[in-house]
């Protein structure tokens, strides 16, 4: 699974290969549990291993790219 992550006030987006054993529904879990904290960091391993961390504030958005179906799930800055 592909995973194009956007940064409040960051030019370029993040992307990053999940393995092949992610779902959808989990990384939807793992993003919620992570935005829910105020302080929480979004942690990503892909598919070698490597650890990325986004922090929860920061996240403008994130689309997720699978075979079967392509989804976004967006988050906003309360104004």
């Amino acid at each position: 699974m592909d995973v194009r992550i956007g940064i409040t006030q960051a030019p370029r987006e993040i992307e990053v290969e999940l393995a092949d054993n992610t779902t959808a529904d989990e990384l939807v879990a793992t993003v919620d549990a992570a935005v829910d904290k105020s302080s929480g960091m979004l942690w990503l391993i892909d598919k070698r291993g490597r650890r990325i961390g986004v922090p929860a504030a920061k996240l403008a958005y994130i689309e997720l790219d699978t075979a079967t179906e392509t989804r976004r799930v967006g988050f906003g800055a309360a104004v």
